[in-house]
């Protein structure tokens, strides 16, 4: 539910609310120019008449009430307002649900993404406080929030313009220049936006009728940024081109620069680390022909050439269950093959800290152990970037029994520490996810939120896409219902991780039905099928993971339902070292204490 006022009468939930009369809304609308603040009631009296009747604050009471019955209409009679409140001498709106607020957050955050600022530019629905245009206390929150609404239309030109989409830009810039003819800023958008639509013609033909609209309405000549775009639009800059085409002159200039085959492969495995972070189609990709790119450096038969691109793929991991468990076990094979040729400590602990990734999920114990080997050595080194390469082995690998929140909370804290001082933004990001992780094993949701707010900040910045996956589980941890489980689930279509997805949201909706005493839905819960359905299956025991403690308490819980005493007591002696967490290090699905399957 939502306050409305950038529309043109003040709503609430988007919908008019009856109250009566102008002056209820007036009320409404003063509170929330006061952003949270109080108002006294004395001047919201001062506010509603120009000459103030007698009983005038009886009346601003009755308003009031009126409000609050609306907003808040399942409120238990004699209970407090949570929404609407009075504090001291007056009054104040309690609440962020205000498409205002949400409009101006949206454009205070560091880089919001294009889709972020359309939605904000969604929330306007007419001039903002239309209904008290000509009030005093509205006249400079109206024009604020118009000059507001102007940028972030400006700002989705620019996004769209550095995501290589300037011919989608033109049609809502040269809207946007001809109803705000006095926006140099919107000139030299639409100018630019036609010009990297090989519309050089167009481009020059807005410039001057952005000159002849500025001297001719407004009596001013055109700023420099207009003056100086057409100087190098006639010029045919170079940095006007649009990044795409940097990339592709780039690209072609190194095909005809670098013959080698090692330098090739070298170059790819570069190009596959970074695609790995764009998205699912991205990750999905990278991860195809990174195995391909191994094979091509073993049939060199050049073990340094095999064993620098085996370890440069030092791409942060945060889910502990393979995404394609043949393919890791092929690089896992590779690493192993060439491991005993190398002597060098940092090409030594990358090998190893790849096996150590590669290898999430085993139960076999050389996968801990490279860990530990390749951060040994690392220490050794001054290298921050091999240091995070192998504490995330280390973090991927510290999930063998229960109650190893705290060891992971210590990695991500590292891991943050590290990556703040030298500029590591991909491992600070993981070291967030992590330490989210085991805030929600802790239960201290503050310290989550926290997190995922930083990792959410981090991804827009730096354009990480796939982080919101888990940041949005987590928020459908916390809301814990199957329809906030259901909208997380939708961002897992396409995300490239099957190895996260398959099954999560069954298993989410079952773990949900265990908590609240309801049945176990039927469904294909894929790998976590055996502990779902535990009756059936009896003891298997989970494999090392995140999810470790959902599964052997989902396997308790079976054992309680069916009686079977002597599988309830290995349950239990499993989960004992974790009596103090919740089911809930995954930090996307929750059981609750771990304490209340242990009794």
């Amino acid at each position: 539910m939502e306050f409305g006022v950038l529309g043109p009468v003040v709503a609430w939930d988007r919908q008019q609310v009856d109250l009566k009369g102008p002056r209820h809304r007036a009320v409404l609308a003063r509170l929330i120019v006061a952003r949270g603040r109080v108002v006294p009631a004395k001047v919201l009296v001062d506010d509603l008449w120009a000459d103030p009747p007698e009983g005038a604050l009886s009346a601003l009471r009755t308003f009031v009430a009126a409000l609050r019955r609306a907003i808040e209409p399942d409120r238990a009679p004699r209970t407090p307002a949570r929404l609407l409140v009075t504090d001291g001498p007056g009054y104040a709106l309690r609440t962020e649900a205000v498409d205002a607020w949400r409009f101006e957050n949206t454009l205070q955050a560091a880089s919001p993404t294009l889709s972020e600022l359309q939605d904000a530019l969604g929330l306007w629905r007419g001039p903002a406080y239309a209904e008290f245009a000509d009030e005093p206390w509205a006249l400079a929150e109206r024009a604020r929030l118009t000059e507001l609404r102007l940028r972030a239309v400006e700002r989705v030109g620019e996004t769209r313009l550095a995501m290589g989409l300037a011919a989608e830009a033109v049609p809502d810039l040269d809207a946007h220049v001809t109803e705000h003819p006095w926006r140099e800023d919107a000139w030299r958008l639409l100018a630019l936006a036609l010009y990297r639509s090989d519309r050089q013609g167009d481009a020059l033909a807005v410039l001057r009728r952005a000159r002849e609209t500025l001297v001719g309405r407004l009596g001013v000549d055109p700023g420099r940024a207009l003056t100086r775009l057409e100087h190098d639009i006639l010029n045919q800059a170079t940095h006007l081109a649009p990044a795409g085409n940097v990339w592709a002159e780039t690209a072609a200039a190194y095909d005809r620069a670098v013959g080698g085959t090692r330098a090739r492969i070298e170059s790819t495995v570069g190009l596959l680390r970074n695609l790995a972070v764009t998205g699912g189609g991205g990750l999905e990709a990278a991860r195809r022909h990174r195995l391909a790119a191994v094979a091509a450096a073993e049939e060199l038969g050049d073990p340094d050439v095999t064993a620098r691109i085996i370890g440069a793929y030092d791409v942060p991991a945060i889910w502990t269950r393979s995404d394609d468990e043949a393919q890791a076990a092929a690089i896992v094979a590779a690493a192993e093959r060439v491991l005993p040729t190398q002597d060098h400590p940092s090409i030594r602990a990358r090998l190893l800290a790849t096996i150590a990734l590669e290898s999430r999920g085993s139960r076999a114990p050389r996968g801990r152990e490279a860990a530990l080997e390749a951060e040994q050595l690392a220490r050794g080194l001054d290298d921050p970037a091999l240091l995070a390469f192998t504490l995330n082995g280390v973090f991927l690998q510290t999930c063998y029994r229960a109650g190893l929140a705290g060891e992971r909370d210590a990695i991500g804290a590292e891991l943050v520490t590290l990556s703040q001082r030298h500029n590591l933004f991909t491992y600070e990001v993981l070291g967030h996810l992590v330490r989210l992780q085991s805030a929600c094993a802790r239960a201290d949701h503050t310290a989550a939120d926290d997190h995922a707010a930083s990792a959410d900040a981090l991804a827009a910045r730096h354009e990480l896409p796939l982080v919101e996956v888990f940041t949005r589980w987590y928020a459908a941890l916390r809301t814990d219902t199957p329809e906030s489980y259901r909208a997380a689930a939708g961002l897992l279509d396409g995300a490239g991780m099957p190895g996260l997805s398959e099954g999560l949201l069954p298993l989410a909706l079952a773990a949900h039905a265990v908590r609240h005493d309801e049945p176990i839905p039927a469904a294909d819960y894929g790998p976590h099928t055996p502990w779902v359905d535990g009756q059936i299956h009896g003891l298997v025991e989970p494999p090392p993971g995140l999810l470790l403690e959902v599964h052997w308490a989902l396997t308790a819980h079976a054992a309680r339902q069916s009686g079977d005493g002597e599988l309830l007591a290995v349950a239990q002696q499993a989960l004992a070292p974790a009596a103090d967490e919740h089911a809930a290090g995954s930090g996307l699905v929750t059981l609750g204490p771990v304490a209340d399957y242990l009794s």
